[in-house]
């Protein structure tokens, strides 16, 4: 008759090289738990949104005496609902909440993903303190993108190739992007083992601004809202494959921030 030791407790015992290295075994636990919260609470946002939903299909079909009402209300409410949590909604982890600048740019990009655009947010510059807030890469070319929300009280004016916000000049600003557009650019190349272009830009919210996108010591910057209208500016013509391993050459050369 075969039997069980009563230290087995029923389950397999672990592997010889798990008395050594304890921390596998507890990162793998970490990541399956990390699995089922995030899957929990993807369910969580479904529930509440289908409950919403059912609410106003159920009300409206009562006040109106029509279901037909009743459901077709209850799918557009479902809809907008589905709508505003998915601009809502970061990539970057929550415990780093991005700001309202890189929220609205991260919200326009989201359509471009389905053109088949490639995103990264929040990626260090290796070699510096700076930080890349988006970098797309699609048919276009490939892009680094700062957002920045500004004062919209005071003017923006470009002054013999000086960028100014009222009476304070923004050119640090300017050549910080440059300077992480470029770092990134050499780094990626390396990767790749090819040379690439990598096109600097600010996304300015708040001030108005003549221009949907202006080019300024080597920095194009943009009208927020007009994120999606300038990346449809770029010369480079890129394949799939192309396009598909710049992205890949990005997620190693340029780690996450956060």
């Amino acid at each position: 008759m075969n039997s069980r030791s009563p230290s087995s407790g029923g389950s397999d015992p672990d592997p010889p090289e798990a008395l050594f290295f304890p921390n596998q075994r507890k990162e793998s636990s970490t990541k399956a738990l990390y699995g089922a919260l995030k899957a929990n609470d993807a369910m969580r946002r479904w529930i509440i949104r289908s409950t919403v939903a059912a609410l106003v299909a159920g009300g409206c079909g009562m006040l109106t005496g029509d279901w037909r009402v009743g459901v077709t209300l209850g799918l557009i409410t479902l809809v907008s609902v589905m709508v505003w949590s998915s601009r809502r909604e970061s990539e970057i982890p929550r415990w780093r909440k991005p700001s309202a600048a890189q929220r609205r740019t991260e919200a326009q990009l989201k359509v471009m993903k389905q053109l088949g655009y490639r995103v990264l947010h929040a990626r260090a510059v290796p070699g510096g303190n700076g930080q890349i807030d988006h970098f797309i890469v699609g048919r276009r070319g490939a892009f680094a993108i700062d957002s920045e929300s500004w004062d919209k009280r005071l003017p923006l004016r470009n002054k013999l190739e000086k960028l100014y916000h009222g009476r304070f000049s923004k050119n640090e600003r300017i050549d910080e992007a440059l300077e992480e557009a470029k770092r990134a650019e050499e780094l990626i190349s390396e990767e790749l083992g090819r040379d690439i272009k990598v096109r600097a830009s600010l996304a300015i919210y708040g001030p108005g601004m003549p221009w949907d996108s202006h080019r300024l010591r080597g920095v194009d910057i943009i009208t927020g809202t007009k994120v999606r209208k300038w990346l449809r500016t770029g010369r480079d013509r890129l394949s799939e494959t192309e396009i598909e391993e710049i992205y890949q050459a990005a997620k190693k050369a340029l780690p996450p921030r956060y």
